[in-house]
């Protein structure tokens, strides 16, 4: 996973890739098409070719790769940038090498190339999503993926012994110069050898390896087991290391599973603390009672509320120890419980007959009393009785957007008015 794609995008490659060779190859046919010598009219071109060489700058070096990678561009700045970096033409000569040859773009494809392959293939990263159960548990999950291997029946050699022959037009090194005459001058420059198509080796058709076709490696599917410990958070990664692809003449790459924790239903989890939502009657919050909850391991706790303690609407409590496991220590974290009191529709009122008002005396009886400070008129004071409605939300739509209306047409009549005033002066 990267925070940006935009490097990875200018070069033309998949992101998070990390094979030097693959960039290699995808920097070389971007410099190639739009250096400005070769685009001289194309202003364009120029831009192009310095954010090509910016982007291979950036993720050739394993060490900027990785701040690119999780942080973006702004962690590159934060670090003091490239470190200076070099400018795009001497990164292109460097690449390509330099020497004689028709002018600033023959002298830039001049001379030989200087190609080292890649001491480890890449890594194959993937984000295994994880339950919040079987992280509280632990968990082995039984993971399959496909990969490269080294072709078994010709070794990696991609066709009979001695049959794989350097290619003679390019010297194995996958590129070709070339010339071009153009006018009075004749111009030097670099292409991908047409004899080899850029792969440095010939084979002969009847020579290749009936497994791989030349290839020299072959898709292999691998199950690997992917333990899940008690307690790890999202983020955390699991490495196996040589159980990537397989290129001849390097290291085996890595794979890398990222754990990423999923949403669950009843709880919410910061940490090694887990947050419940817990919704109770008004009697219970009042009186007292019992609530069930089921943990993420089939336990089922029950929480005492003491009659006598009253429970308010939003009010939080905490289980100790009936969190998450901790993943570097041997304790648990703790369980918070957020209570939604729900109240009742209704109670007796006047019209539900005698029993209503005794009902309502108990109540009284056993409540705090009103609000003694509660605002009330003076004995002099003009008062009218309102009845409270229920509020329709559907209804105070229309109804705000009938006062926009009224505010327009307010506006119209002011701005008319004014005009009508200019007109008559």
């Amino acid at each position: 996973m990267v925070a940006e794609t935009k490097l990875y995008d200018v070069l033309g490659v998949p992101p998070g890739t990390d094979d030097v060779d693959v960039l290699k190859k995808a920097y070389r046919r971007g410099a190639l098409k739009h250096h400005p010598d070769k685009n001289a009219h194309n202003p364009e071109a120029a831009e192009k070719f310095k954010e090509l060489t910016h982007a291979y700058e950036v993720l050739s070096n394993t060490q900027t790769r990785e701040r690119y990678n999780q942080g973006g561009e702004a962690a590159l700045k934060d670090d003091g940038g490239m470190g200076g970096g070099m400018a795009a033409e001497d990164l292109f000569q460097q690449f390509f090498g330099g020497g004689g040859g028709g002018g600033a773009f023959g002298n830039m494809f001049g001379g030989g190339m200087r190609e080292t392959g890649p001491k480890k293939a890449r890594t194959i990263a993937h984000v295994h999503k994880v339950n919040l159960e079987d992280i509280y548990k632990g968990k082995v999950s039984k993971l399959a993926l496909q990969k490269s291997v080294i072709c078994p029946k010709c070794s990696g050699r991609g066709g009979k012994e001695g049959a794989v022959k350097t290619c003679t037009g390019c010297d194995g090194r996958g590129m070709k110069h070339m010339m071009r005459q153009m006018g009075p001058m004749i111009q030097r420059f670099q292409t991908v050898c047409p004899d080899c198509s850029g792969e440095g080796e010939i084979i002969r058709d009847r020579d290749r390896c009936k497994q791989c076709n030349g290839k020299k490696t072959i898709v292999e599917r691998k199950v690997l087991h992917v333990h899940v410990d008690r307690g790890v958070k999202s983020g955390h990664k699991v490495e196996f290391r040589g159980e990537g692809d397989q290129l001849p003449g390097v290291e085996p790459g890595d794979v890398v599973f990222e754990i990423e924790q999923k949403p669950h239903p009843r709880f919410q989890r910061k940490d090694d603390d887990l947050f419940y939502h817990a919704e109770i009657d008004l009697l219970t919050a009042l009186a007292g009672g019992q609530i069930h909850i089921e943990h993420l391991d089939e336990r089922w706790l029950t929480v005492d509320i003491v009659p006598g303690e009253t429970i308010s609407p939003g009010e939080v409590k905490v289980i100790r120890g009936q969190g998450m496991p901790s993943y570097r220590h041997h304790d648990f974290g703790n369980l918070y419980i957020q209570f939604d009191v729900k109240f009742p529709d209704r109670l007796p009122g006047p019209d539900d007959g005698p029993m209503a008002a005794q009902q309502i005396a108990a109540l009284e009886s056993v409540l705090p009393p009103r609000n003694p400070d509660a605002p009330v008129p003076p004995p002099n004071a003009m008062t009218e009785d309102f009845p409270l409605d229920d509020v329709d939300p559907q209804r105070e739509q229309q109804r705000a957007r009938g006062m926009a209306g009224l505010d327009d047409d307010d506006d119209d009549m002011h701005s008319g008015a004014e005009r009508v005033q200019c007109a008559s002066q």
